[in-house]
């Protein structure tokens, strides 16, 4: 490998999800630990004691394998992405205290660029891990690599031999240990190349990223795509992905969906289900600063439910301004209603709005003309206001401001508390 000293660093939380429940739970410090999806459906995230216990664990129904966790010890919890959100910010503000250049991938990934030789790089690296670690009780891998691929691969090799103490340089590897590292990767594992991809290299006899390294750029290219000869570029050193480390601009499309608690038979529970959920998507609307010009809604039943006439709802309404306005986005889904409950026996399971046809909010002057008579008076920052000061649910509109809380909304029987983001939930330390 080079000896360049302007480096990729892979910084990945460890098992984030269970590592942040523990950060304010420390019962389960040393616990197998599962987090279930939304509704409590099933297992997304676990950590290596539980995958340990049983591998195949991930996207197991919670119904079915509930007797054995609370058998065997395993703590489990429902998916808490307000805390995960909150540690997630820490984690990338303290990452940015070592480098300049920062992309935050996802939740528990943020690349930045480093310099130094690998001996420089990876005691910064060690000390990455001890600051993040002692600050939010989060603990990091650190891959480091000439490029974002071969960061990844880095990734890799951390996983499976814990002697690395969770930082690698890839530089520290010779030529020919590289291209046995490289011969030992199935090319479905790399950053970027999906198992479709991965069948049509397979039938060209591309197996493993030592394969596709080798391959011919250009007849890449040719035969999948740029991206694709990026990944060949990349995995010989050569940088092709740059870290963006611009913020990201506006979401051109919104959508809150979610899964009902329990079956909605009803039509004024349904009706209330949509005006929440327009009110919900118009908060996040607003949040980026853009209107909407196209909204459409769907309520549909579950695909698994023998009980239910199956059955979906849909409903597209071109909006005569584009609007941030709840009002008239409630109204505007609530069109869907007409068209739901046609025949007796429909169990509704899940539905969604979804906004379209974005665009900035200072870019557009809409008539006056064809505006509602309540658009204008700022009623979504004053609902946006409320919200910040009282909660989500203090104040709404229509049907969605009722105080009684849903009996529909998601399942979330084992949710742990949002420790820094709601007052009444702080942790309590007792002496």
């Amino acid at each position: 490998m080079g000896s360049s000293p302007d480096v990729i660093a892979l910084v990945d939380c460890v098992s984030f999800y269970a590592n942040a429940e523990r950060v304010f739970d420390p019962s389960i410090a040393t616990r197998p630990t599962v987090v279930l999806s939304n509704n409590d459906g099933c297992v997304v995230a676990a950590d290596p004691l539980a995958k340990a216990m049983d591998p195949d664990i991930m996207g197991k129904p919670w119904f079915q394998i509930e007797a054995w966790c609370r058998a065997a010890g395993v703590a489990a919890r429902s998916s808490n992405y307000e805390l995960y959100g909150s540690l997630s910010g820490r984690v990338a503000e303290i990452l940015g205290r070592f480098s300049a250049w920062q992309e935050v991938y996802s939740i528990d990934e943020s690349f930045i660029r480093l310099r130094g030789t690998p001996a420089e790089v990876e005691a910064i690296g060690q000390e990455i891990r001890a600051t993040v670690l002692r600050l939010t009780g989060i603990p990091v891998r650190v891959s480091i690599a000439p490029t974002k691929t071969l960061a990844k691969v880095a990734a890799l090799g951390i996983k499976k031999v814990p002697a690395m103490n969770g930082v690698l340089d890839l530089r520290r590897y010779e030529s020919d240990q590289l291209d046995r590292i490289l011969d030992s990767i199935p090319v479905t594992d790399l950053w970027g190349v999906a198992g479709r991809t991965g069948k049509k290299l397979a039938a060209m006899g591309i197996h493993t990223a030592r394969e596709l390294r080798d391959s011919n750029p250009m007849w890449i290219r040719k035969r999948f795509s740029v991206v694709m000869q990026r990944t060949v570029l990349e995995l010989r050193g050569t940088r092709c992905i740059d870290l963006e480390t611009q913020p990201v601009t506006a979401k051109d499309q919104l959508i809150y969906s979610r899964s009902f608690s329990v079956k909605i038979t009803d039509a004024d529970v349904l009706d209330q289900v949509i005006s929440i959920y327009a009110q919900r998507v118009s908060a996040r609307l607003r949040a980026q600063k853009s209107l909407a010009g196209h909204l459409s809604a769907w309520v549909s039943t579950g695909w698994a439910d023998e009980r239910s006439v199956a059955h979906t709802g849909h409903v597209n309404v071109p909006l005569a301004t584009p609007s941030d306005d709840p009002i008239a986005l409630t109204k505007a889904a609530g069109r869907l209603l007409p068209k739901c409950f046609p025949v007796d026996g429909i169990r509704y399971a899940r539905a969604g709005v979804v906004l379209t046809d974005l665009r900035d909010v200072d870019g557009t002057m809409p008539l006056s003309l064809f505006r509602e008579e309540f658009e204008g008076r700022g009623i979504g920052r004053a609902l946006d206001d409320i919200t910040r000061k009282l909660g989500r649910d203090a104040v709404g509109v229509g049907l969605g401001g009722i105080k009684k809380p849903p009996g529909w909304e998601m399942k979330r029987a084992m949710l742990s508390k949002r420790a820094m983001t709601h007052w009444d939930e702080l942790p309590v330390a007792v002496s």
